[in-house]
């Protein structure tokens, strides 16, 4: 039997050791688990290799703006299964995390048996969500133009954006990223372009859009 290859992106040490438990004891030894702790790392296990079978995705992870993380993954990796985990467990979040091309959504405080049980379901090609009412938070228009535009940056775009939405000057970010102002400045560009902004404050609010609660009623 082929092993199943899993990434775990969790930035909470024990919460991914609880994970790790659950699926060598449900998957038993044809299962190869792998670990995140941030986008950023995340980024990397899929660069160097894209066919994973699933992606465990935390809801709040470093480097990511609520649903920003499950976007990018779905844009740039839409072979991939992504499965939502989050401590946050109203409708509101899981009715989200379907809109943004989840395969599932696991609560944390699920049981060993019930993450069990919804992994094998996706890796079995099918999806899982939490019993719970449909009275599902529709998402707004302006959250899913958001994460149009979202699904449409690279990797290194997506880096660059929250590094503008967190303050930083072009020459903070090229330091950071080891590449010249010159590349930030043209990354810039083209992601305000994508997104349809003009300055650094539209795109900061652009993706607060993708905030793990929506503020107020969603238009």
């Amino acid at each position: 039997m082929a092993t199943y290859e899993i990434l775990i992106a969790d930035d909470h040490p024990l919460f991914r050791s609880a994970l790790q438990q659950a699926l060598t004891l449900g998957l038993g030894p044809d299962v190869r688990l792998v670990e995140a702790a941030s986008i950023a790392e995340l980024e990397g296990c899929l660069t160097s290799k894209a066919d994973w079978d699933l992606v465990l995705l935390d809801l709040n992870m470093p480097g990511a703006y609520g649903f920003s993380g499950l976007v990018l993954l779905r844009g740039q990796y839409p072979q991939v299964p992504v499965v939502m985990i989050s401590a946050q467990e109203d409708a509101a979040v899981v009715a989200r995390s379907r809109e943004f091309g989840a395969s599932g959504f696991i609560p944390k405080s699920s049981s060993l048996e019930t993450i069990q049980q919804a992994v094998r379901q996706v890796l079995d090609g099918d999806v899982w969500w939490p019993a719970q009412s449909e009275e599902a938070a529709a998402v707004s228009a302006e959250a899913k133009a958001a994460s149009e535009g979202l699904a449409s940056l690279t990797p290194q775009q997506f880096r660059v954006l929250t590094m503008v939405c967190e303050g930083l000057l072009n020459k903070q970010i090229a330091y950071e990223l080891s590449v010249s102002e010159a590349t930030v400045k043209a990354h810039v560009t083209a992601i305000f372009r994508k997104l349809g902004v003009r300055t650094r404050t539209q795109a900061a609010l652009l993706l607060q859009q993708l905030e793990s609660i929506p503020s107020g009623n969603p238009g």
